[in-house]
């Protein structure tokens, strides 16, 4: 059993959210019981990930999507009320950890997709931005884009869409986990070969087409599992804690 403060502690010591300006508050969202002998990690803070938490008996639910975006409605109903009432009632904490957790140069998003990509020489695709959301680096070797689509459908266990001649050379390699399409311009401009993100929107292939750099779409949800997992077995490790990774699917 650990202490709800010696948690926070590590994860801010960690992560380090101070550093860099975000959407929602990370950390503690809801308080929950201060003694924590199992905590849940996942994704999003969906229902379904409640329901999950509860039915295992956890003290604490760690993910990378929580509550209180800004710009949304602040009003606690529907929905939302349903969410945080099962929480409360259940006493369970809930923390989340957004920005901090895709940056991590170790057990962020970016970081365990390299490991997973075999991508090396990792730095910000930000010029000048110590805290680059997005990333670039290099293939360990030359391959097609073909091989790289294939490389990123065996890892992430689903076929992302890909805009690109299928034999075209990939060499370099930009990338940001999620919702980060938007990057593809910052790629684009700096001549690399392929740009890998969570999702597409419209104008992402146009642009892709038009900079002729290969674009993959993964999956918002398939390319940050493994940033919150990671750093759930951190946690386990360094404070000796039970901690279940539980993936609640989701296709998009």
């Amino acid at each position: 059993m650990i202490t709800q403060t010696a948690l926070l502690s590590l994860l801010e010591q960690t992560l380090q959210p101070s550093k860099i300006k975000d959407y929602c508050p990370n950390g503690i969202q809801v308080e929950g019981t201060m003694q924590i002998k199992k905590i849940v990690t996942g994704v999003t803070a969906s229902q379904a990930m409640i329901d999950a938490a509860i039915a295992a008996d956890a003290d604490a639910i760690l993910v990378h999507h929580g509550y209180f975006w800004k710009g949304e409605n602040q009003t606690i109903t529907s929905l939302k009320k349903k969410r945080i009432k099962s929480i409360l009632m259940a006493d369970i904490n809930l923390i989340a950890y957004h920005l901090p957790l895709d940056i991590h140069p170790t057990l962020g998003n970016n970081a365990q997709l390299a490991k997973r990509f075999n991508i090396i020489n990792v730095e910000g695709l930000e010029i000048g931005n110590p805290v680059s959301v997005a990333v670039k680096g290099e293939l360990e070797q030359m391959q097609t884009l073909e091989q790289l689509t294939k490389t990123i459908t065996d890892s992430l266990g689903r076929i992302p869409l890909v805009e690109g001649e299928a034999s075209k050379e990939i060499r370099t390699v930009a990338w940001c986990s999620g919702g980060g399409q938007s990057f593809i311009e910052m790629a684009g401009e700096q001549g690399i070969d392929a740009f890998i993100s969570g999702e597409v929107s419209e104008q992402t292939i146009h642009l892709a087409r038009e900079y002729d750099i290969a674009f993959i779409a993964a999956g918002h949800h398939a390319t940050e599992r493994y940033g919150v997992k990671a750093l759930g077995e951190f946690v386990a490790q360094e404070l000796d804690v039970e901690v279940q990774f539980i993936d609640i699917d989701n296709p998009a």
